[in-house]
């Protein structure tokens, strides 16, 4: 990939906050870096914006509110149907932007724009299906009349490790619905957002629909915003501690909220498996996104007779994985997103070899430029290692036995953690028990990846709050008013 290539992608891209349809400056003229991942430079420069910067965008949003409720529910599906078909002509140019910016493979990155693209498709087919209801009183002289409305102005905020797909999850149903919204992407990637507010621009989104503030100061932008009163639903992704935080900021303006917090999901193997499968679908579990993922497997637990060939040939597996800048060819293993993320990942790998385990592959970061760590394999994990308890966002597999069907449910749920379980099994009553059993908004059963834009996303206990995708998505920017008719 040529550094000429590179520039060109970055270039193309809108420095400045997206504010009312039109992209102007900070108030206060400042900017912060964009970095590279994989090697440390910067990228460029993008609008570091103050809390009177996202007052303005919510000004923005707030004064749209009114006319693109009224607008057609199908006028509102073509938009997103254009910017879905714009995303999909611009998949490697994107792609390439996302590599840069997060450090993920190519291949990885085109992924994520094609499944990025598909909310945008799946909410244009949604918008004019959103219905109500007409039902006689039980005492036969009146009737109920339901209807849907948009929730109002919305603020969004999403994460560094999906910069395009967590965006189009939460704009799909919100455009779909009819509510405006002033969104704020990671500091660490603001350069998809900011080429996806482009893209929707060009699609027919109408001003002040989709505001886009970038800034380094999250919670100085936010807070105000939250605590203003006019926007009415927050949608959140990102890590449990900071949405607790997001929730009591809610609750002074009793702000309708969804939440897709921290994951810590298990991966069980059991000893009928098809270890062909449970190998392939821990790859897919563990090495999406290098591991940077909420949904990734964060504990193996292998039934005692399978555990040294799941063992062996996960690491056969895991050894063989070419690592490297996301833009060099054949590349799996990319960086992680910055310093303190490959701090975290060697503080747990050693804890957990302090506690007795064992090291199969790799262990280590890399030195020289870039946040690289090595693709790891652990076996021998005790119970009260770090790593079964905390989230790893990393290339790290840590194994550890069980005996029973009971004993591998308790461990997996021996977590306040509930977004999402992996399960290989062939018996089906297992497979049903067990993931019955399972404290999960999503099962993984013989398979290593659930997200689908067309099934609900979403988790129990301290993973979240509400569901995003599936027929239930636009649900969460809707309100529901019942009319009582007198006869």
């Amino acid at each position: 990939m040529s550094a000429s290539t590179e520039s060109g992608v970055v270039d193309a891209v809108g420095k400045e906050l997206f504010i009312g349809g039109k992209w102007v400056a900070a108030e206060s003229g400042k900017t912060f870096p964009v970095v590279d991942p994989a090697t440390g430079k910067e990228l460029c420069q993008v609008a570091d914006a103050s809390p009177a910067d996202g007052l303005a965008a919510l000004d923005a949003a707030v004064a749209a509110q009114s006319d693109f409720a009224k607008m057609a529910p199908r006028e509102r599906g073509e938009i997103l149907r254009r910017a879905y078909e714009l995303l999909m002509k611009r998949q490697e140019e994107l792609a390439l932007l996302m590599t840069l910016e997060m450090g993920k493979p190519l291949a990885e990155s085109k992924g994520e724009i094609a499944y990025a693209a598909e909310f945008f498709r799946w909410f244009a087919e949604e918008a004019v299906r959103i219905d109500g209801g007409f039902a006689t009183a039980p005492n036969g002289v009146g009737r109920f009349l339901i209807t849907k409305q948009p929730v109002g102005p919305t603020l969004l905020i999403t994460p560094w490790n999906f910069p395009m797909a967590m965006g189009t999850r939460k704009i799909g149903p919100a455009i779909a619905a009819g509510c405006t919204s002033v969104i704020k992407p990671a500091a660490q990637t603001p350069l998809s957002m900011l080429a996806l507010a482009g893209i929707l621009a060009e699609a027919g989104l109408p001003e002040g629909v989709l505001n886009v503030i970038t800034t380094s100061d999250s919670g100085g932008v936010m807070e105000p915003l939250i605590r203003d009163g006019r926007a009415r639903k927050l949608s959140f992704t990102g890590s449990t501690g900071v949405g607790r935080k997001l929730l009591e900021q809610c609750a002074d303006k009793i702000l309708r909220t969804s939440m897709e917090l921290g994951g810590n999901a298990p991966f069980l193997v059991f000893d009928d498996a098809d270890m062909d499968a449970a190998i392939d679908g821990a790859m897919q579990a563990k090495m999406r996104n290098i591991g940077e993922a909420c949904t990734a497997a964060n504990r193996f637990y292998v039934q005692r007779g399978v555990v040294e060939e799941f063992s062996r040939r996960l690491t056969e597996r895991m050894q063989a994985l070419p690592m490297g800048r996301g833009t060099e060819k054949d590349v799996v293993v990319g960086p992680l997103i910055d310093d303190k993320a490959v701090d975290k990942v060697t503080e747990l790998v050693k804890d957990a070899t302090d506690r007795g385990a064992r090291v199969l592959t790799g262990g280590a970061g890399v030195d020289g430029p870039g946040h690289f760590y090595q693709a790891t394999v652990l076996t021998d994990v005790p119970q009260d290692a770090r790593l079964t308890h905390e989230e790893i966002f990393g290339p790290v597999a840590p194994i550890t036995p069980f005996d029973t069907e009971e004993e591998a449910v308790a461990k997996a749920n021996d977590t306040e953690f509930g977004l999402v379980s992996y399960v290989f099994t062939s018996d089906l009553k297992r497979a049903l028990r067990v993931s019955e059993a399972l404290e999960a908004g999503m099962i993984g059963l013989n398979q290593g990846i659930v997200s689908n834009p067309a099934a609900p996303f979403g988790g129990i206990k301290a993973s979240g709050l509400g569901r995003e995708g599936g027929t239930v998505g636009i649900e969460e920017f809707l309100e529901t008013k019942y009319i009582a008719v007198a006869l």
